[in-house]
């Protein structure tokens, strides 16, 4: 019968041979191309695009009981075979046809790499016969080590993991030249059923196939009994699941940026180093301070909770962290880069730019009062957040404390045209109506835009767009991309100096009473809250970071009654700007400038001991 089976096989093999012509150097070369490096702002590497996880070792390289766990698992009789193994044959026909269903299986480690290389996973006698056929004559042209050492790379872990040290990096963040005993186990057991064996999905039937694998390394004497019990009797244990993946939303968003500029063969297989403008440090802190205060507000609101952040250079608008929701698995959407809210408050330091700019000063007055605006159909009657009108009071206290009746008025006295013109200079990109309720940020924006906006302020008055990538290497070294930062002055530096003095008043009322935990340094800030308190965005800067971020649902229903930016939106702010080094202390041209006080109502000089005095600078 073994004769008749042999003589078979042998004429198969000499008609595949003369029939098809394979490319046997596919067994030596076979690779899926180079990963391409995402670097941070430090050198770094921080994340890679490949098309699967493979990390190539050389068999040398591997442990000896590794070896053997794989040939316990997988082929006993691997180093004697010819490519196939007969007995094997035979047992697995006995056993199916004993069981009256394919129970068992006859593959080598051989057959097994030539269909992971060469054939689908189709189960016909015609595919069966030619990967026998394959198998042999693999073996005439490779030494068994060859064989082994690219069965170990190639072999499916699955989730995406190809080869025994991407498997042993994502089990247990360690090389494959560090496993155990048991762990080495746990990796051959996965070959027969990786969705069924995975360790970090189902760790019991893992764990049972481990510990069969170990039975059967020790009936191969390929352990002692020693070792056998001290396999056996450690507990099965995994990096239980991935830490939190570094900036999902911006790795994904460069992904697309750079599928659409270079295309996806050049970025997954080219070897690409990707410079981003990303740290680390930064990232890290935004995103726990964005899911912590999110988790706790989902307590108070007893609804979902997300948002959006970016933080910038000041000076150069590299995106330092961005955070584009609060759970990557379950929405890829970004809600720092397309998410569109409307702006609230945060556009009002753009009206009183433009005030400044026309000649007006932040100690000339306004009455605060009820006004109506009718449109023929129906009016508009807006009033402060507060529900009073307060009177006359200087532009330095309505911008400071947020009022609405006089932003809308001073919008109207500078006009709508010179206020759209910079908010559009400044990067936002949607259509701006010449409404009065342009006032209160009637405009959809991203917090890409806004963080934009906001920073000519702390940038002595010069706009810079936000970006991710400074530049991208070729697997060579040759720089094929670069960014140029383009810097547009959008105001008057000294414009720009007035308005950042006055956006100083607004962060310090929200200092708490102790201030050991506050920024060492000169900070501005704008709140932003939408009508029903949909949206609590925050927006702050020191002269070395802005960051702007905004919390709500994404069904833009109401957060509930009094969910103000100060307890919402600015803890993530502070907790993040905490860890950010300080470079610069103060802003451009606050020591060139003259400061004075000034009555908060009336705007008449006044001493720096006047409990309504605020400072500014003179005109």
């Amino acid at each position: 019968m073994s004769a008749l089976i042999t003589a078979a096989a042998c004429g198969a093999l000499v008609c595949f041979y003369h029939h098809y012509h394979i490319d046997f150097t596919t067994l030596a070369t076979y690779n899926t191309g180079k990963p391409s490096l995402l670097l941070d702002d430090e050198g770094q590497e921080w994340a890679r695009f490949q098309l699967d996880w493979r990390d190539p070792i050389a068999l040398k390289e591997a442990p000896q009981h590794v070896i053997d766990a794989f040939i316990a698992a997988e082929d006993w009789a691997f180093f004697s075979h010819s490519g196939i193994s007969i007995k094997g044959i035979i047992r697995s026909m006995w056993v199916n046809l004993q069981r009256g269903y394919r129970a068992q299986g006859a593959s080598t480690i051989t057959q097994q790499l030539v269909r992971l290389l060469f054939f689908d996973t189709s189960k016909t006698f015609t595919r069966k016969l030619k990967e026998q056929c394959m198998a042999i004559i693999v073996e005439k042209n490779y030494t068994k080590e060859q064989i082994l050492e690219t069965y170990l790379n190639h072999v499916y872990f699955g989730c995406g993991i190809y080869g025994v040290e991407a498997a042993a990096q994502r089990f247990w963040g360690k090389s494959v030249r560090d496993v155990t005993i048991d762990e080495a186990a746990v990796l051959a057991g996965i070959m027969r059923s990786p969705a069924r064996y995975n360790p970090l999905l189902r760790p019991l039937s893992s764990q049972q196939r481990r510990n069969n694998i170990l039975a059967l390394m020790l009936k191969l004497n390929f352990i002692d009994q020693q070792a056998y019990q001290k396999a056996i009797d450690t507990e099965l244990t995994t990096v239980k699941a991935l830490q939190t993946p570094c900036a999902p939303h911006l790795q994904e968003h460069i992904r697309l940026t750079l599928e659409a500029r270079l295309g996806k063969k050049m970025l997954y297989t080219g070897g690409l180093t990707i410079q981003t403008t990303l740290n680390k440090k930064a990232q890290g802190a935004a995103q726990d301070a964005f899911h912590r205060q999110c988790a706790q507000l989902k307590k108070t609101v007893h609804a979902t909770i997300d948002g959006g952040l970016i933080t910038i250079d000041t000076r150069s608008g590299a995106i330092r962290a961005l955070v584009g929701g609060y759970d990557f698995k379950e929405s890829k959407w970004n809600r720092a880069l397309q998410a569109r809210r409307q702006m609230g408050s945060t556009f009002k330091p753009l009206i009183y730019a433009c005030a400044l700019q026309k000649g007006m000063t932040f100690s000339d007055t306004c009455l605060d009062e009820p006004i109506t605006f009718n449109d023929g159909a129906s009016g508009w009657s807006p009033g402060n957040y507060h529900g009073k009108f307060e009177g006359e009071m200087t532009l330095a206290r309505a911008l400071s404390r947020s009022n609405n009746i006089v932003a809308i008025k001073t919008l109207l006295q500078v006009g709508y045209d010179p206020v759209i013109r910079l908010a559009h200079t400044c990067g936002i990109s949607n259509k701006i109506n010449a409404f009065p309720s342009l006032a209160l940020g009637c405009v959809d924006s991203t917090v890409k835009e806004v963080v934009g906006m906001f920073n000519i302020f702390a940038n002595n008055g010069v706009y810079v767009e936000p970006y991710a990538i400074s530049w991208v290497k070729d697997h060579s070294g040759k720089k094929i991309w670069r960014h140029k930062v383009r810097a547009t002055p959008a105001l008057d530096p000294i414009v720009c100096a007035h308005v950042t003095k006055v956006l100083e008043l607004g962060i310090n009322r929200m200092k708490p009473p102790s201030t050991s935990s506050w920024l060492n340094t000169a900070i501005i800030s704008k709140t932003g809250t939408t009508n029903d308190w949909r949206t609590c965005w925050f927006v702050g800067a020191t002269p070395d970071y802005t960051t702007a971020l905004y919390v709500g649902r994404d069904d833009n229903k109401p957060l509930g009654v009094n969910v103000w930016p100060s307890k919402t939106a600015l803890p993530i702010w502070l907790a993040l700007h905490r860890t950010l080094p300080i470079t610069h202390t103060l802003f451009a041209n606050t020591n060139a400038l003259r400061t004075t006080y000034i009555n908060e109502w009336t705007g008449q000089p006044t001493s720096a001991h006047d409990p309504q005095a605020l400072a500014i600078f003179a005109p």
